[in-house]
């Protein structure tokens, strides 16, 4: 399916002006999208904000099972903390899902849509409509081939590749229908295993790619065995009452999280979050 068929004439009218959109969205799985997505939604609503999310992915479900547990874990404790409202779409009609979306905008600061890790139409769609476009990628070469083809001997990009032409469509669009520019963001997660020589001719790549196509890089998560085990809880690196003793590594990411959310530069946010030496859910603190 086409952008020219997925973004129709009514895109101005379908975004909804009162919500920011963010789209986390990847065609190639494993690069940490839907965990990030949960942090980054769970950061923002402990900032005060409202916040909902919508699992693109009926299959694998992750974000929805994610905040599932989190709901489960909270009546098992009988705790309150901070959760968004979450929903998974299970159709496969483009105007049921503008229904959910509606719904789910509904009195939302922020709305979130965790895609799947693969081309989808529905994923596609809600590109066009997004205010932030965030794409998760590994520092590999083997991710950076979702957005661009290397020279194997000079590592010079020399050509887009299709998901990056995609998602150039989608913001042509999005300005061609309300004016609107999307913020394409690039999130370079897990990146502590890379070689340190590889790394900089990825780093090298993605600057000069980003200066063609326009996307921003932040830093994202590295791989911690913590957030895979927190998934079962539903809990987060935010929710500090309940994580037991921290080690050092929880700290620092938790500090990474504030960093990323820092760096996607959302609005109204006051980039309010819990700080070290704070215990359980006091009240918030303003990041630096």
């Amino acid at each position: 399916m086409s952008f020219a068929r997925a973004k129709n004439r009514d895109i101005a009218e379908n975004v909804t002006k009162n919500t920011h959109h963010i789209v986390f969205a990847n065609e190639k799985g494993g690069t940490g999208k839907s965990t990030t997505a949960v942090h980054v939604a769970v950061a923002l609503a402990y900032q005060g904000h409202k916040v909902a999310l919508i699992d693109l992915d009926p299959r694998q479900r992750t974000s929805y099972r994610y905040l599932e547990n989190r709901d489960a874990t909270m009546k098992r404790l009988n705790i309150d903390i901070p959760q968004p409202a979450y929903d998974v779409f299970e159709d496969d009609n483009l105007a049921r899902l503008e229904q959910l979306i509606e719904r789910m905008s509904h009195g939302a600061d922020f709305l979130l849509y965790d895609t799947p890790g693969r081309d989808d139409k529905f994923a596609r769609f809600v590109a066009t409509r997004a205010n932030s476009l965030v794409t998760p990628i590994n520092d590999s070469f083997v991710d950076f081939d979702l957005i661009g083809q290397v020279d194997p001997e000079t590592y010079k990009v020399r050509k887009l590749s299709f998901y990056a032409e995609l998602i150039w469509d989608a913001r042509k669009a999005r300005a061609k229908a309300d004016g609107a520019t999307i913020d394409w963001v690039l999130l370079r997660n897990r990146t502590q295993y890379v070689e340190a020589h590889n790394m900089k001719r990825i780093v090298a790549a993605l600057a000069e790619l980003s200066q063609r196509v326009g996307f921003r890089i932040i830093p994202g998560l590295s791989e911690r065995v913590i957030y895979r085990e927190l998934f079962p809880s539903g809990l987060t690196m935010l929710d500090k009452e309940y994580l037991g003793r921290l080690a050092t590594s929880h700290l620092a990411a938790r500090q990474e999280l504030r960093e990323l959310i820092k760096h996607l530069a959302l609005p109204q946010a006051a980039q309010v979050l819990p700080v070290e030496g704070e215990t359980g859910l006091a009240k918030p603190k303003l990041v630096a």
